[in-house]
């Protein structure tokens, strides 16, 4: 470990060589440092974002829609672990005003059933409103994702850094070789 970083003392060790033996705990302990500290204000501006859209749907309210087709797609599958909502066309009314348009129903409902949807101020149909494990998922998927990007990107750098490190290698063997090599040619 100590050869691989350097410690060694070894007068023939390249710089180049030290900076590469030290590139992979460097890329490593910048994560750990960095990670935290971007889930972390990742998490916080995603709260902000979920408690402004709470906000926002304090307003909304619901309503009765009559589907006007069927929802396509099985009642349930998987005995009822698997159900999901599909928009299909429906008629419903919201301040004063009758209005047709697609709204999220169950899969397999009946044309002609009625499904509660949920509208804004205008009486527009919304998806339903976050709930606080949705908010909850939503914080840990976006804190999930900034980490995966985090180490994705120290990742790219410290190949960069590589590469960078290995041209200047090749360049400083080439120069050697030619101050050397026409030394080692001659003939006596």
């Amino acid at each position: 470990m100590a050869r691989r970083l350097g410690l060694d003392h070894n007068p023939l060790r390249r710089r180049s060589d030290v900076i590469e033996g030290w590139l992979l705990p460097a890329t490593v302990v910048a994560f750990l440092l960095l990670g935290p500290l971007v889930a972390g204000l990742l998490g916080l501006r995603v709260n902000a974002e979920n408690a402004a859209a709470q906000r926002a749907e304090q307003s909304w309210r619901q309503v009765p829609a009559v589907l006007l087709k069927a929802a396509p797609g099985p009642m349930m599958s998987d005995n009822g672990a698997n159900a999901w909502l599909v928009w299909t066309p429906a008629r419903w009314a919201a301040n004063g005003r009758t209005r047709t348009g697609i709204v999220p129903a169950p899969s397999g409902t009946k044309a002609g059933a009625t499904v509660r949807v949920w509208v804004d101020r205008t009486g527009n149909v919304q998806v339903p409103p976050l709930t606080p494990a949705r908010a909850g998922d939503r914080v840990v998927v976006a804190m999930a994702f900034a980490l995966a990007a985090l180490a994705v990107f120290l990742a790219c750098l410290a190949l960069v850094i590589r590469a960078v490190l290995d041209r200047r290698r090749l360049a400083d063997w080439e120069t050697a070789w030619l101050s050397v090599g026409p030394q080692w040619s001659r003939h006596p």
